[in-house]
Protein backbone atom coordinates (compact mmCIF):
# COMPACT_ATOMS: atom_id res chain seq x y z
CA UNK A 1 0.00 0.00 0.00
CA UNK A 2 1.72 3.34 -1.12
CA UNK A 3 0.80 6.31 1.06
CA UNK A 4 0.34 10.17 -0.12
CA UNK A 5 0.19 13.38 1.49
CA UNK A 6 -2.74 15.33 1.55
CA UNK A 7 -3.10 18.78 2.91
CA UNK A 8 -6.36 21.31 3.27
CA UNK A 9 -6.49 24.90 4.37
CA UNK A 10 -9.05 26.83 5.00
CA UNK A 11 -9.17 30.35 7.18
CA UNK A 12 -11.48 31.17 9.82
CA UNK A 13 -12.50 33.30 12.71
CA UNK A 14 -11.79 32.70 16.56
CA UNK A 15 -15.03 31.49 16.49
CA UNK A 16 -14.53 28.45 14.59
CA UNK A 17 -16.19 30.33 11.32
CA UNK A 18 -14.90 29.09 7.82
CA UNK A 19 -13.98 32.59 6.24
CA UNK A 20 -11.97 31.03 3.13
CA UNK A 21 -11.65 27.85 1.90
CA UNK A 22 -10.83 26.62 -1.24
CA UNK A 23 -14.56 25.67 -2.49
CA UNK A 24 -15.42 29.74 -1.01
CA UNK A 25 -12.52 31.01 -3.47
CA UNK A 26 -13.91 28.91 -6.28
CA UNK A 27 -16.96 30.69 -5.85
CA UNK A 28 -15.52 34.15 -5.92
CA UNK A 29 -13.47 33.14 -8.88
CA UNK A 30 -16.35 32.10 -10.89
CA UNK A 31 -18.14 35.51 -9.31
CA UNK A 32 -15.39 37.19 -11.47
CA UNK A 33 -15.18 35.21 -14.11
CA UNK A 34 -18.68 35.20 -15.27
CA UNK A 35 -20.26 38.37 -13.72
CA UNK A 36 -22.64 36.60 -12.24
CA UNK A 37 -23.72 34.89 -9.05
CA UNK A 38 -26.10 32.95 -9.87
CA UNK A 39 -23.79 31.68 -13.30
CA UNK A 40 -21.35 31.06 -10.43
CA UNK A 41 -23.42 28.75 -8.75
CA UNK A 42 -24.34 27.02 -12.05
CA UNK A 43 -20.74 26.54 -13.04
CA UNK A 44 -20.23 25.15 -9.13
CA UNK A 45 -23.15 22.59 -9.34
CA UNK A 46 -24.56 24.28 -6.03
CA UNK A 47 -27.92 26.02 -5.82
CA UNK A 48 -27.89 29.58 -6.23
CA UNK A 49 -29.02 29.93 -2.34
CA UNK A 50 -26.93 27.91 -1.39
CA UNK A 51 -24.19 30.54 -2.74
CA UNK A 52 -25.71 33.68 -1.82
CA UNK A 53 -25.55 32.05 2.10
CA UNK A 54 -21.75 31.13 1.74
CA UNK A 55 -21.40 34.94 0.13
CA UNK A 56 -22.76 35.97 3.07
CA UNK A 57 -21.61 33.96 5.15
CA UNK A 58 -17.71 35.04 4.21
CA UNK A 59 -18.67 38.92 3.96
CA UNK A 60 -19.76 38.47 7.69
CA UNK A 61 -17.16 36.69 8.98
CA UNK A 62 -14.30 38.95 7.35
CA UNK A 63 -16.27 41.76 7.89
CA UNK A 64 -15.88 43.87 4.27
CA UNK A 65 -18.03 43.61 1.24
CA UNK A 66 -16.45 41.00 -1.42
CA UNK A 67 -19.26 41.13 -4.07
CA UNK A 68 -20.83 44.48 -6.37
CA UNK A 69 -23.75 43.49 -7.21
CA UNK A 70 -26.67 45.56 -9.72
CA UNK A 71 -30.38 44.22 -9.95
CA UNK A 72 -31.96 43.93 -13.43
CA UNK A 73 -33.12 40.89 -14.47
CA UNK A 74 -31.90 38.04 -16.92
CA UNK A 75 -28.95 40.25 -18.77
CA UNK A 76 -29.06 43.32 -16.97
CA UNK A 77 -27.75 42.53 -13.71
CA UNK A 78 -24.65 41.50 -12.47
CA UNK A 79 -21.77 40.78 -9.83
CA UNK A 80 -18.14 41.78 -9.70
CA UNK A 81 -15.71 41.31 -6.62
CA UNK A 82 -15.25 44.28 -4.64
CA UNK A 83 -11.48 45.37 -4.41
CA UNK A 84 -11.26 43.55 -0.56
CA UNK A 85 -12.50 40.42 -2.85
CA UNK A 86 -9.88 40.60 -4.86
CA UNK A 87 -7.54 41.02 -2.35
CA UNK A 88 -8.97 38.14 -0.31
CA UNK A 89 -8.73 35.67 -3.17
CA UNK A 90 -5.41 36.94 -4.00
CA UNK A 91 -3.96 36.60 -0.19
CA UNK A 92 -5.50 33.13 -0.29
CA UNK A 93 -3.54 31.98 -3.22
CA UNK A 94 -0.63 33.65 -1.25
CA UNK A 95 -0.62 31.08 1.14
CA UNK A 96 -2.51 27.80 -0.21
CA UNK A 97 -0.26 27.88 -3.85
CA UNK A 98 2.99 25.89 -3.65
CA UNK A 99 1.66 24.42 -0.46
CA UNK A 100 1.11 20.51 -1.81
CA UNK A 101 4.68 20.74 -3.08
CA UNK A 102 5.94 21.64 0.30
CA UNK A 103 4.20 19.06 2.07
CA UNK A 104 5.06 16.17 -0.42
CA UNK A 105 8.98 16.98 0.10
CA UNK A 106 8.51 16.61 3.88
CA UNK A 107 6.37 13.31 3.25
CA UNK A 108 9.26 12.05 1.07
CA UNK A 109 11.77 13.28 3.48
CA UNK A 110 9.89 11.55 6.64
CA UNK A 111 8.40 8.18 4.60
CA UNK A 112 11.65 7.64 2.47
CA UNK A 113 12.56 4.40 4.31
CA UNK A 114 9.49 2.25 5.45
CA UNK A 115 8.16 1.93 8.85
CA UNK A 116 9.21 -1.29 10.38
CA UNK A 117 7.37 -4.38 10.01
CA UNK A 118 4.87 -5.09 12.54
CA UNK A 119 6.10 -7.84 14.93
CA UNK A 120 3.48 -10.37 16.26
CA UNK A 121 3.25 -13.54 18.63
CA UNK A 122 6.03 -14.25 21.11
CA UNK A 123 8.52 -12.79 19.12
CA UNK A 124 7.57 -9.39 19.73
CA UNK A 125 6.73 -9.78 23.41
CA UNK A 126 10.54 -11.36 23.76
CA UNK A 127 11.16 -7.93 22.42
CA UNK A 128 9.15 -5.51 24.87
CA UNK A 129 10.54 -7.71 27.61
CA UNK A 130 14.17 -7.15 26.22
CA UNK A 131 14.95 -10.73 25.94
Amino acid sequence: MMLRPRCKIWLESDAGEVALSDWRVQLLEAVDQHGSLAEAARQLAVPYKTAWYKLKDMEATIGVALLLTSSGGKGHGGASLTEAGQEAVRRYHAIVDGLDGEVRERFDAEFAVPLPPVLRGRRAERLAEGT
